[in-house]
């Protein structure tokens, strides 16, 4: 099945849905002034030298400085810091490596202190972005992604991702790569050259190349802070690294985006452009595609299954625990444990969607049903292993322990999502009292005397809550029928669930918001 993009863009930035059988799996939310994204090069500055830790705190410009560990400067750290030199200087001025003499490889076991000195200039890469109290990880050990390839410098070899299927489509790669790469520049093929032409190939080891060659234009005239490489738009690298995915529908609701997506998936593929969609809706286009509802259900601590069991999340600072209750999911068969296996299944599946959907990392632990068979054991295990194998991040999966608990590690490079499904009422303020319904519907009936009878309105719509909608439309007569009768003119009623319980907004036959002075 397809994928969906949905790209919500605003003043304050980016909100980006992935749905697979319009279910969300992922979500990432990116403000406008955003930064220290991962994968992002910036010009750092060696604050600290930390030789009980091995590493070293670098000022990027974020308000805490940056953890750079000896393992993470990788073995060509010093040809790195060479060709920064030569550049900051003025010595080089691109990219080319096949003249330049690597210097020799660090060893794992040596000091960072042998390495770096305190206030020397170097660029590093983020490798995980900051997350709550801690600044950003970084590495030296650079890469830079393409659509199909992943450059990285000063190597000189080409490696095939694991996941190309046949040994034929890995040597042909393989030996594609080889013939393109420029030298000293190492090439690692990704899952979604699988197929691919020789000129798609080319092309995007071409835009790696010139990508590399960019960061010596912009380092010369640098400061220490600046970021020398990232990304234009953070939906351009998601559609980027989802490249092995098929996508049915890109809907975005900004026009200058649009645009710009327009160009970028030409780029990629000819056939993209096509389920490109720009969304002029006057609702909100999460909620016109049904996204705002599953991001209220699927982030509380309770989240339900879709065979009646439901799950209780707790985040601590050690690890993550997911206990698994069996709920309303009962007799399914008279045998207590397959009715066991049938909930823990259905639970699996919908861990793996959580742990994706949160982007939860770190230690996961989670607590199933118990079940005494080995075979069913197997085949829970089987269920979340093949239901975690589209999560990009790196993970592990422990079989079943004795105690019935399954292990989980997940990689952890942003924040984790959470999103409060718990507020301050609106309507109330958090009194817990309200105006009643009775209430509020004689202020709309006043409103409707102005609008239907003194202004003349046609095609008068009302938008608000699900719950007042209800209201006025159930029952017989409703509401709605009493006010037809009375005005003889249909009022349509409208539920957008970002409305708070009582309130509402009217809109003329054009579908523009009405401008009224509610009492």
């Amino acid at each position: 099945m397809a994928y969906e993009m949905i790209i919500d863009a605003g003043p304050e930035g980016e909100r980006i849905a992935l749905l697979k059988d319009k279910k969300l799996v992922e979500l990432h939310q990116e403000k406008s002034d955003n930064s220290f994204l991962v994968g992002e090069i910036y010009l750092g500055k060696v604050k600290k030298i930390m030789p009980g830790l091995n590493a070293a705190f670098v000022d990027v410009g974020h308000k805490k400085d940056a953890f750079l560990h000896y393992h993470d400067l990788g073995p060509y750290i010093k040809s790195w810091l060479k060709i920064t030199e030569e550049t900051i200087q003025g010595n080089r001025k691109n990219g080319d490596l096949s003249r330049f003499d690597l210097e020799p490889e660090t060893l794992k076991t040596g000091k960072i202190g042998d390495v770096l000195k305190r206030n020397q200039q170097i660029l590093v890469q983020i490798a995980k972005e900051p997350i709550s109290s801690k600044g950003p990880r970084l590495t030296t050990e650079i890469s830079i992604a393409g659509r199909y390839f992943i450059l990285v410098p000063f190597y000189d070899t080409v490696n095939v991702s694991k996941k190309v299927s046949t040994n034929e489509e890995r040597k042909r790669l393989k030996n594609l790569a080889t013939s393109l790469k420029a030298p000293k520049l190492g090439l690692i093929c990704r899952t979604a050259a699988e197929q691919k032409g020789g000129q798609d190939l080319h092309q995007d080891i071409m835009e790696l190349q010139s990508k590399w060659n960019s960061i010596f234009d912009v380092l010369p005239t640098a400061n220490v802070r600046d970021r020398i490489l990232g990304e234009a738009q953070k939906s351009f690298a998601i559609i980027r690294d989802l490249m092995s995915y098929e996508f049915g529908t890109i809907a975005v609701n900004q026009k200058a985006l649009y645009e710009d997506l327009k160009v970028h998936l030409g780029a990629i593929d000819k056939q993209l452009p096509k389920v490109l969609k720009y969304y002029s809706g006057k609702e909100n286009i999460f909620s016109q595609f049904g996204i705002q509802k599953q991001i209220q259900s699927s982030f509380g601590k309770t989240v339900s299954c879709p065979g009646g069991a439901y799950l209780i999340i707790e985040h601590t600072e050690a690890l993550h625990s997911i206990d698994v209750n069996s709920g309303s999911k009962q007799n399914r068969t008279a045998n207590q444990e397959e009715n066991a296996l049938a909930t823990n299944l259905d639970a699996a599946r919908e861990i793996a969607r959580q742990l994706r959907l949160r982007d939860m990392g770190g230690i996961v632990v989670i607590d199933f049903i118990d079940l005494r068979t080995p075979n069913f054991k197997r085949q829970l295990f089987n269920t979340l292993k093949g239901a975690m194998s589209e999560d990009k991040a790196k993970h592990t999966i422990l079989p079943i322990s004795k105690f019935g608990l399954v292990q989980i590690t997940r990689q952890r490079v942003r924040p984790e999502m959470s999103i409060s499904t718990a507020e301050t009422c609106s309507t109330c303020g958090g009194t817990g009292k309200v105006q009643s319904s009775v209430m509020i519907l004689d202020d709309i009936d006043k409103h409707l005397d102005y609008l239907l009878l003194s202004s003349k309105q046609n095609g008068l719509t009302i938008l608000t809550n699900p719950y007042l909608a209800a209201y006025i439309t159930q029952g017989f007569p409703s509401i709605r029928m009493k006010w037809y009768m009375k005005y003889k003119k249909w009022v349509k009623i409208k539920a957008d669930f970002s409305y708070g319980m009582l309130d509402y907004s009217f809109l003329d036959q054009s579908n523009e918001k009405i401008d009224i002075d509610k009492p």
